[in-house]
């Protein structure tokens, strides 16, 4: 079964152009997108096998991903 990843467009795939246009005006979200967009690679990484790490590490790492995440998503939303 392959590994899903969580990037943005993917998972909000209705919001693409708002999320491209914060991308585009906005630093704090498009910091915090490039965040995101890492630490989701980073995750996939661990979860395929090609890094290693402990499942705390990696819990921690799931959890600043969902935080990340509902950041963006609430900026996401405003500006809609």
């Amino acid at each position: 079964m392959p590994l899903e990843k969580h990037d943005l467009l993917h998972e909000l795939p209705e919001y693409k152009n708002v999320i491209h246009a914060l991308k585009v005006n906005d630093r704090h979200f498009s910091k915090l997108f490039a965040e995101y967009h890492d630490l989701d690679h980073e995750i996939h990484r661990f979860e395929s096998g090609v890094e290693s790490c402990d499942d705390t590490f990696l819990e921690e790492r799931k959890k600043l991903r969902l935080s990340l995440k509902d950041q963006l998503l609430e900026m996401i939303k405003k500006a809609s």
